[in-house]
């Protein structure tokens, strides 16, 4: 009985996690309700802020003899937005709504800057590369993409410049097709 008790309890942690994380797929699109964090607040403020813990993860478990015949990092790289962690402050629901937007277009870059590592990550391995030749190239890409974020926040206000926005979103969803094989189910094509 104790084992069938632990077992429900190690499955329903596992469902609350895969539930508190949403993973890009290009389709969903983040709503108020992911922003789960207690310290959002919508209404009685005079403040508005966003926390979007979208993030671009790079883990793998591979043996000497397979990392070296490796070259497609894609299912290695995967972009996730955290529903518990995040949140927004506005005072009213049109402000909440401008700030979601500026959200989506966050969670989007993620997904633009994990393409950029997928394909870095497949341009700077050889075949005698060692397991941290990934470090540099990841804290490159890392950086490129707080300074896009930074100054998207700045040029729009944390996305009260709606049109400015909507500007700078199309730009992110078109360099998001341009890398359509480095989504993190997709296969490149070899290169001759």
């Amino acid at each position: 009985m104790k084992k069938l008790l632990y077992l429900l309890l190690i499955c329903s942690w596992f469902t609350a996690q895969g539930q508190n994380t949403i993973e890009w797929d290009g389709v969903y699109q983040l709503q108020l309700s992911d922003f789960q964090s207690p310290a959002s607040q919508i209404g009685d403020v005079t403040v508005y802020s966003l926390h979007t813990p979208s993030s671009i993860d790079c883990s793998f478990y591979m043996t000497n003899g397979e990392f070296m015949f490796t070259k497609n990092f894609n299912s290695k790289v995967k972009c996730v937005f955290q529903r518990n962690a995040s949140s927004i402050i506005a005072p009213d629901t049109i402000f909440a709504l401008d700030v979601l937007n500026f959200g989506r277009y966050t969670f989007d870059l993620s997904e633009l800057y994990a393409r950029k590592l997928r394909l870095r990550l497949r341009e700077e391995k050889s075949a005698f590369s060692d397991a941290g030749f990934f470090r540099p190239v990841f804290e490159e890409i890392q950086k490129e993409y707080t300074e896009r974020h930074a100054q998207a926040g700045k040029l729009t206000d944390i996305g009260r410049n709606s049109d400015k926005l909507k500007e700078l979103h199309q730009e992110v969803l078109a360099e998001i097709v341009l890398l359509s094989e480095y989504c993190k189910t997709c296969k490149p094509k070899r290169k001759n």
